[in-house]
């Protein structure tokens, strides 16, 4: 069998780093797996670019363009909203032209286009679609927030600060007059972008199942490490860890945070006296450090497994207050060392975390319940080998290929 995968970068984004970690699984497992990108940053000879530079980077501004043209010229929104309006044909690449299965990822921002994706099916391509946000069934919005014009028809969109029907309009009957057109298989991350899916009026009746990230357990050790490495920790103190591919990101809840050690800081004294932060991604408004109420180390960005791994080894609860996650890597990440999740369950969180067993799912948005969650994990005793047990018998990368192996035996 052969399968190609096909995704904007094959590094950048948790969405390349997942795909390209699937694609090397099923190749242990002796399918023929490929990948194709726009940006290539890697030297992997199973990754390869699609399309011509010149005309790549040519669809990707002409998108941005539509889009700023369309938003009221507003940077803010420029990059939270995407038209699958220009792309490369495939078609045209060997190794689609011999593929079995082709398998769509994140291609947004000039990868495919509606009618790239048309082209795949005329070529007789069965195609696989796996959603790693909400952008398949709303508009034109990655995540839907608060607003809930998905279920029937989105206009006003929010982002576009417009009035009866827009951008998102158009976009959802163009997702519309696409998914009546072209037979595909679409794959959800996480059973709660499943049910966002199932609530849109976009894909309430498509073909949707639910296949976990794949996530590379044997790269992590959930053996606990004291401070050294990473001095300024007190010794006795309990770390909590928190990390983000940009830590002030709205939709990391970063102000949450704040209060919620000022509300430990405030209130739990006896709390506070025990804990440590540990914080780690790139950070635009630095200044929001300072604004931190319990002692704190920030170790700056982050890259390779076996880093990450390092600092959660130092912790005992990995953090998250986003507002939204699908299915959040930090939390698989921080699990797979040993440490107890707190989170909010606005998302994946909950295949990832049993409340009160493997973790804690606090009150969305309430501060003093994030530290109800944190004082319950840092009590709770539970031990860091059984917490890597249970990363590993949900996300191993060899569970996850075998049932992508099944759904392309399924629809071949």
């Amino acid at each position: 069998m052969k399968v190609v995968f096909i995704n904007r970068s094959d590094m950048q984004g948790g969405a390349a780093i997942v795909t390209a970690r699937l694609m090397h699984a099923l190749r242990r497992l002796d399918i023929d797996a490929r990948m194709l990108v726009i940006d290539k940053q890697d030297i992997d000879v199973y990754t390869r670019t699609m399309g011509n530079s010149l005309r790549n980077r040519w669809n990707f501004l002409a998108e941005r363009l539509g889009v700023y043209m369309r938003n009221g010229f507003s940077r803010d929104t420029l990059f939270k909203i995407d038209t699958l309006s220009h792309g490369v044909n495939a078609t045209r690449h060997p190794w689609v032209r011999d593929a079995d299965v082709v398998a769509l990822n994140w291609v947004n921002q000039g990868t495919l286009s509606f009618r790239s994706v048309k082209q795949l099916h005329r070529a007789g391509k069965a195609i696989v679609w796996t959603m790693h946000d909400m952008w398949n069934c709303t508009g034109v919005c990655h995540h839907a927030m608060t607003c809930e014009r998905y279920k029937d028809i989105c206009a006003q969109c929010p982002l576009l600060k417009s009035k009866g029907n827009d951008l998102s309009t158009t976009i959802q009957r163009r997702k519309a007059s696409l998914y009546a057109q072209v037979p595909i298989h679409f794959v959800a991350v996480s059973h709660w972008l499943e049910q966002r899916c199932r609530a849109s009026s976009l894909m309430r009746d498509s073909d949707i199942r639910v296949i976990y990230n794949a996530f590379p357990v044997d790269e992590f050790d959930s053996g606990r490490i004291s401070g050294d490495g990473f001095a300024d920790i007190p010794d006795g103190r309990r770390v909590v860890a928190m990390g983000a591919r940009r830590l002030d990101e709205d939709i990391k809840g970063f102000p949450i945070f704040l209060d919620t050690m000022r509300h430990i800081a405030s209130e739990r004294p006896q709390l506070a006296d025990r804990l440590h932060l540990l914080l780690y991604g790139d950070i635009h408004d630095h200044s929001l450090l300072d604004q931190i109420a319990l002692p704190h180390t920030y170790v700056g960005s982050l890259s390779g497994t076996a880093a990450i791994n390092n600092l959660y080894r130092h912790a005992d609860v990995v953090l998250s207050t986003s507002l939204y996650e699908n299915l959040p890597g930090t939390l698989i990440e921080g699990q797979a060392s040993g440490c107890l999740p707190v989170t909010f369950g606005k998302g994946g969180q909950a295949d990832i975390v049993d409340h009160l067993k493997s973790g804690y799912i606090a009150d969305y948005q309430s501060p003093s319940s994030v530290a109800d969650g944190i004082q319950w994990a840092i009590d709770a005793g539970v031990d860091r080998q059984w917490l890597h047990g249970e990363v590993e018998r949900k996300f191993s990368d060899s569970a996850i290929a075998r049932q992508y192996i099944q759904l392309f035996n399924e629809i071949i």
